[in-house]
C-alpha cells in the first residue's frame, strides 16, 4: 500500500534528510516550508517532492495546508513534526515575543499539525507520528530556556497522544537527536564547536541522514509495536 508522507520544515536540515529518505522508500512525500522560497524551489527541483508553503504555528494555515495536499497525494498516513526555530537569550535578556515565538512554532505545531490528522488517521486505524524533539530537551541548555522548555514539552506531549492512539492502531514516538551538522550547527563558531565536539563520546558531530534513518524505522509498517518512545540519536552524549 502507497503510503503519504508530510514533513514539516522539511527543506533543509534534518527535515530535508527524512524528506528524501522517506522518498527513496517509496513514500509519497510532501514537505511544509515557512518561509525560505528559493531554497524551496531548489529542493523540489533537485528532488521532485512537492513544497507546502504555510505557517505551522497558525492552525487554521495548518488546516488548510493539509487539505490541500490530502487534495493532491491522499490522506495522510506518516507526519513528521520537524520544523523548529530558535531565538536564544539567557531569561534576563528574553524577551516575550522571544519566548512565544519558539513555544507556537516549535510545541505548538506539533498540536496543530497531530490535531488536523489525527481524526483521519483513528478512522483509517492506521498513522505514523513522529515529532523531533531535542537533547537539550532532555537535559536543558544554557541561554535556552524557551527552546529547552519546548522541545521537552513535545517530549511529554508524544507520551500522553501515544496512550490515547494505541488502541486504534496510531503510533506516536519522538526522536532526539544531538549535535548535527547543519546549517546551524555550522554557523557556530569554530571554538565553540570543538567544546561541543569535546563532549560528544563518539568524537563528531551526527548526519542529518542518521536521523533519518531512526525517522523511517519509527514510520514502517513493522513499528506498530513501537509507541510513546523516545529515541534518542546523539552520540551517547545523553544517554536518557
Amino acid at each position: 500500500m502507497n503510503r503519504v508522507a508530510l514533513v514539516t520544515g522539511g527543506t533543509r536540515g534534518i527535515g530535508e534528510a527524512v524528506a528524501l529518505a522517506l522518498h527513496k522508500a517509496g513514500i509519497s512525500t510532501a514537505v511544509n516550508y515557512g518561509g525560505d522560497d528559493e531554497r524551496a524551489r531548489q529542493f523540489n527541483e533537485a528532488c521532485g517532492i512537492p513544497t507546502y508553503k504555510f505557517d505551522v504555528s497558525d492552525f487554521n494555515a495548518c488546516k488548510e495546508g493539509v487539505a490541500t495536499i490530502e487534495r493532491d497525494l491522499g490522506p495522510i498516513d506518516i507526519l513528521v513534526n520537524n520544523a523548529g526555530i530558535t531565538r536564544d537569550a539567557t531569561l534576563h535578556r528574553m524577551d516575550s515575543d522571544s519566548w512565544q515565538a519558539v513555544i507556537d512554532t516549535n510545541l505548538g505545531s506539533c498540536f496543530n499539525m497531530c490535531r488536523v490528522v489525527i481524526d483521519g488517521m483513528r478512522q483509517r486505524r492506521f498513522g505514523r507520528i513522529v515529532n523531533i524533539g531535542s537533547l537539550n530537551g532532555q537535559a536543558g541548555q544554557y541561554g535556552q530556556v524557551n527552546y529547552a522548555a519546548a522541545k521537552s514539552g513535545i517530549h511529554g506531549f508524544t507520551k500522553a497522544l501515544a496512550l490515547e492512539c494505541a488502541p486504534v492502531g496510531v503510533t506516536v514516538n519522538a526522536l532526539a537527536p544531538g549535535y548535527v551538522e547543519t546549517d546551524m550547527v555550522r554557523a557556530v563558531p569554530e571554538n565553540i564547536l570543538e567544546k561541543i565536539v569535546s563532549r560528544i563520546p563518539v568524537g563528531r558531530l551526527g548526519q542529518a541522514s542518521e536521523v533519518a534513518r531512526g525517522v523511517l524505522f519509527l514510520v514502517g509498517e513493522e513499528a506498530g509495536f513501537i509507541t510513546g518512545s523516545t529515541l534518542s540519536i546523539n552520540g551517547g552524549q545523553h544517554m536518557y
